[in-house]
C-alpha cells in the first residue's frame, strides 16, 4: 500500500513539473494560455483528464509512460504510441473511456514492430517539414497543432480557428514528399463546448 501511494505521489510530481498547469497549455511548455481558444476552465479540465489518464496508464504498466502519448482536447482523448500486442491497445482504450468527463476516444496506437532506423528518420523528417511549413504559413496558428508521424502517415491533432485554416493545415501536410496518408483530428473553435469570450 505504501509503495502504491509513493508511486502515485511520484507520478503526480513528475507530471506537474516546475511550471504551473495553466502556463503549459495542451501542447507542452511554450504555448501560452492566451493563444489557446478554449476557455480556461476547459483547459484545466482537459489537463486534469490528461494527467489522470497518464497516471492510471503508468500505474497499470510503467512502460506506458514512454510508449503511449495522450492528448485531451475539449473532453476528446487522442492516444498515440506503440504497444506490444492488440490486447494492450484495447485495454488502453477501455482505460481512456473510463476517464471522468471523456466525450470520445481516438486510438491511433500501433502494434510494435522491429526498429527500422531508416523509417524512423524519415518519419522525423516528415514531422519536421510539416512543423516548419505550418510555422511559416501566415494563415495557420502553428502552436495549436500536435504532429505525430508513423510509417509516412501524419497524425495531426489540434484546434483550428476556421474551416479554411483546417483545410490549409491538411493541404500543407499532403504537399510533403513521401507522405502516404494524413489523419487529421482537428476540432474547430466553433465546435468546442465552451469558448473564450
Amino acid at each position: 500500500m505504501k509503495n502504491r501511494i509513493f508511486l502515485i505521489i511520484l507520478v503526480f510530481l513528475f507530471f506537474s513539473g516546475c511550471v504551473g498547469i495553466s502556463s503549459k497549455g495542451i501542447f507542452g511548455t511554450g504555448v501560452s494560455v492566451a493563444f489557446d481558444p478554449r476557455s480556461l476552465g476547459t483547459q484545466i479540465d482537459d489537463s486534469v483528464m490528461q494527467k489522470n489518464l497518464a497516471a492510471r496508464l503508468t500505474i497499470r504498466d510503467k512502460i506506458y509512460l514512454l510508449s503511449v502519448n495522450t492528448k485531451v482536447l475539449d473532453g476528446r482523448i487522442f492516444l498515440t504510441g506503440k504497444v506490444e500486442d492488440p490486447e494492450e491497445k484495447l485495454q488502453i482504450t477501455k482505460l481512456a473511456w473510463e476517464t471522468k468527463g471523456v466525450r470520445s476516444v481516438r486510438n491511433d496506437i500501433t502494434i510494435k514492430e522491429d526498429f527500422n532506423f531508416k523509417q524512423s528518420a524519415k518519419d522525423l523528417l516528415i514531422t519536421s517539414q510539416l512543423r516548419t511549413a505550418l510555422m511559416f504559413n501566415k494563415q495557420i496558428k502553428a502552436t495549436n497543432y500536435q504532429i505525430d508521424t508513423y510509417k509516412k502517415k501524419i497524425f495531426i491533432y489540434g484546434i483550428s480557428l476556421t474551416a479554411d485554416e483546417r483545410k490549409e493545415v491538411i493541404k500543407e501536410a499532403k504537399e510533403i514528399l513521401d507522405v502516404e496518408d494524413v489523419i487529421a483530428s482537428i476540432v474547430l473553435v466553433e465546435d468546442l463546448r465552451i469558448q473564450k469570450n
